[in-house]
């Protein structure tokens, strides 16, 4: 049976965390500079930034000012903790290091396009759902040429969430028995699709984001796989619809 498979974009089809994580290197390596001899040990930097930069984004969603302005927040914390005296210098540095994570060039994960490419051979129908910017997921879409195998089935949301996938699959009218989301996210792919009655394929990735991570009880149906690849997806998806329908059913 011919199915609707709604792939995330970011840290599914192409590298994202690890150019945040990269930057955020080097935002460590700036405050060590600035707050250790005030005894502030970069673990606790790391921590206070990752509290201050998730609680942006459950406010804000995915604005992309919020990964930089949670550098400068977090500078301004450690410098009333310290007494160090904050500046326009170093907090105009911190935000244009903080931007730069969108500067880097799109890199698609191993097998995106064979994947795809098997999908569409299959008769699947793809869509594409990310959160974040426009205009930045704009340009990771064209860079990838990623419109060649999701066509007008765009949806980019600012916030990503269970209300806005159920929003998207109303408006598409689509059948909850024959959908799939696949997507790195436990918290904003995997438990709205469970939370709208399609089935999740979680493409778990190494060093994961914070945010991206809660506990879910596996259904024990089969709704939810979890894989690491992702020319694992398409086997996975044609040996679930070859149990569900059996010859002669």
């Amino acid at each position: 049976m011919k199915q609707n498979i709604l792939f995330d974009l970011d840290d599914t089809l192409v590298y994202c965390n690890k150019y945040f994580n990269l930057v955020q290197d080097q935002f460590a390596d700036l405050m060590g500079d600035w707050f250790s001899p005030y005894g502030i040990a970069r673990g606790t930097i790391l921590d206070k930034h990752s509290e201050i930069d998730i609680a942006g984004v459950q406010a804000l969603g995915f604005q992309s000012e919020h990964f930089p302005r949670s550098f400068v927040d977090t500078y301004l914390f450690f410098s009333r903790q310290t007494g160090r005296p904050a500046t326009e210098k170093e907090k105009r540095l911190l935000w244009e290091l903080g931007n730069s994570v969108y500067e880097h060039e799109v890199e698609p994960y191993p097998y995106m396009e064979e994947t795809l490419e098997t999908l569409i051979d299959k008769g699947h129908r793809l869509h594409l759902y990310t959160g974040g910017d426009a205009a930045i997921q704009r340009r990771k879409i064209e860079q990838m040429n990623l419109e060649r195998f999701f066509q007008d089935r765009i949806y980019i949301r600012m916030h990503k969430n269970t209300e806005a996938l159920k929003e998207i699959l109303s408006d598409g009218r689509f059948d909850e028995d024959r959908t799939w989301m696949i997507g790195n996210s436990l918290r904003t792919d995997v438990l709205p699709a469970l939370e709208c009655g399609i089935r999740a394929i979680y493409l778990k990735r190494d060093q994961e984001w914070a945010y991206n991570l809660l506990n879910i009880d596996t259904p024990p149906d089969g709704t939810m796989l979890t894989l690491t690849e992702l020319n694992e997806v398409p086997p996975a998806i044609d040996r679930h619809t070859a149990a569900a329908n059996p010859p002669g059913h």
